[in-house]
């Protein structure tokens, strides 16, 4: 592999900062939300040099004219700064909704009755539409709707193919196309509406490889979304909904990486359960090698506060222990008062907690055992072999990304520099813990790679003279190989 060459003006401008490509002092990484708070040339470049690693676009909201030009900009950015960035499409989904009241809102009262159908007519205090004939299909009397994120709370007391009878558990205000969860209900709808679908082709189309998917319910769900992507991207399953948990390792399994999407998971889940169910996705992931992101109200008061609670600042730390590869702002840098300042406390969180003596354990804690593979035992070899030596890195040449997704598995206590031909696999690498890519072209020979390995830790103030390289990788070069070589480099002094 041979490094690509950068503008002059990036050069001088990263020597000008002092940054060396900008990076970062850190293993997690931070996921950050374009929205109207973000989207101009000067905040993304603001909210990269802050610390955040990859944008994601809500398709939730915005044209996609509006996302083609964000797009745009992020690919200049990614071009000032030379480091590759990723960038995450998170599609909508089924968006579950009651329709609309002649008043534009009623008082439901706990314990009177309020019934659910499919007619188009106005809603009342007794009454309102739901259009979803597929939620009818799976109800059964005992079954709770929840409606308004929670706030109001439905028992099911008879029900047929158009309509539900009800009894108010939880009453309060239900104004017009509130949301409606089912807890521990399995829907017969696709996670991908029309609108998702016209959205996937879109986003393909433009160049974005990573695929958030909204709904995911069970494994024939990602192995629908798997079959659209046909391999132009990666897929991240977003985890929100309870009946995905009974079906955890096999969607993990099937998926590229997952998203602990906490919003509808604490909707649908009581609160008391949701850390440990957090933890359980995150220590599946790790065992599997898939990438995991921490998502939803992780820093929600700085949205209107320029600090966080300490509470806040505990559940990013607590992520972070756990060894999640990223933790994602929402709301705070889509729509804050403060999204480059919630970045940059999010990145000195995680230094924080990074550097805590504790972390090794608690980091270590979950660590997956490594299979009986010639490509495990090289990965758990260098692992082991940074912490004797020390050593200053662990680089991989790669063209899958596989083999760096391998050596970050193991969370070792050292940067990882992942070499890699291919473009988006660098983008989304940028995701993955502890890795920092590198674009780079092919090469025949260990020594040349062994050189570029020792210019780039160098030139990027990962290592200096006398410190060690442990390079893996896999033979032979120019295909996809199993990574099945590991070598030691010590950096020469330079000479006076």
């Amino acid at each position: 592999m041979r490094l690509r060459p950068r503008p002059a003006d990036c050069m001088q401008r990263d020597q000008q900062q002092g940054t060396r490509r900008m990076r970062r002092l850190r293993q997690t990484k931070i996921v950050a939300t374009i929205g109207p708070a973000s989207g101009t040339d000067e905040m993304l470049e603001r909210l990269f040099r802050a610390g955040t690693d990859v944008f994601r676009f809500n398709f939730s909201h915005g044209t996609h004219a509006e996302h083609a030009a964000q797009l745009q900009r992020v690919r200049a950015l990614e071009e000032r700064v030379g480091r590759p960035i990723g960038v995450l499409a998170d599609l909508q989904g089924p968006k579950l909704r009651v329709g609309r009241f002649a008043n534009g809102k009623v008082s439901l009262e706990t314990g009177q009755a309020f019934r659910l159908d499919l007619s188009a007519e106005p809603g009342s205090a007794e009454r309102v539409q739901l259009p979803h004939p597929e939620i009818f299909a799976a109800l059964h009397p005992g079954a709770r709707l929840l409606l308004d994120d929670g706030r109001l709370c439905l028992g099911v007391t008879a029900c047929g193919a158009d309509f539900a009878d009800t009894q108010v558990v939880a009453g309060g205000t239900l104004s017009n196309n509130k949301g409606v969860n089912l807890p521990n209900v399995v829907l017969d709808v696709s996670p991908l509406t029309e609108k998702d679908r016209r959205d996937l082709e879109f986003a393909l189309e433009i160049g974005i490889s990573l695929i958030a998917l909204s709904f995911v319910q069970r494994p024939e769900d990602v192995e629908e979304a798997m079959r659209l992507i046909n391999g132009r991207a990666h897929l991240i399953s977003k985890l929100e909904k309870p009946t995905a948990i009974d079906k955890l390792e096999e969607i993990v399994d099937l998926t590229d990486g997952v998203m602990v999407a906490r919003g509808d998971l604490g909707v649908e889940l009581p609160p008391e359960m949701v850390p440990a169910i957090q933890k359980r996705i995150i220590r599946t992931c790790r065992q599997a090698g898939k990438p995991v992101i921490v998502a939803t109200q992780m820093l929600e008061s700085m949205i209107t506060a320029p600090t966080p609670t300490r509470a806040e600042a505990s559940d990013v730390a607590n992520a972070v222990y756990e060894g999640a590869d990223g933790v994602m702002l929402s709301g705070e840098t889509a729509v804050g008062q403060y999204p480059v300042e919630a970045v940059s406390m999010m990145d000195r969180i995680i230094r924080h907690s990074e550097n805590d003596p504790a972390y090794p354990e608690l980091l270590n804690a979950g660590q997956a055992k490594p299979r009986r593979t010639t490509a495990d035992t090289i990965t758990e070899s260098a692992s082991r072999a940074s912490a004797t030596l020390p050593a200053a890195a662990i680089v991989t040449f790669t063209i899958s990304g596989v083999t760096a997704l391998r050596a970050s598995r193991r969370r070792p206590l050292v940067p990882i520099l992942a070499f890699t031909p291919s473009l988006w696999i660098a983008r989304n690498l940028a995701g993955a813990w502890g890795i920092h890519a590198v674009l780079a072209e092919m090469m025949d020979d260990h020594l040349d790679m062994d050189a570029l390995a020792v210019k780039v830790a160098t030139d990027e103030n990962f290592a200096k003279g006398g410190d060690h390289l442990i390079i893996t990788t896999g033979l032979p070069l120019h295909v996809l190989s199993p990574t099945n070589v590991m070598r030691l480099v010590q950096i020469q002094h330079e000479k006076t």
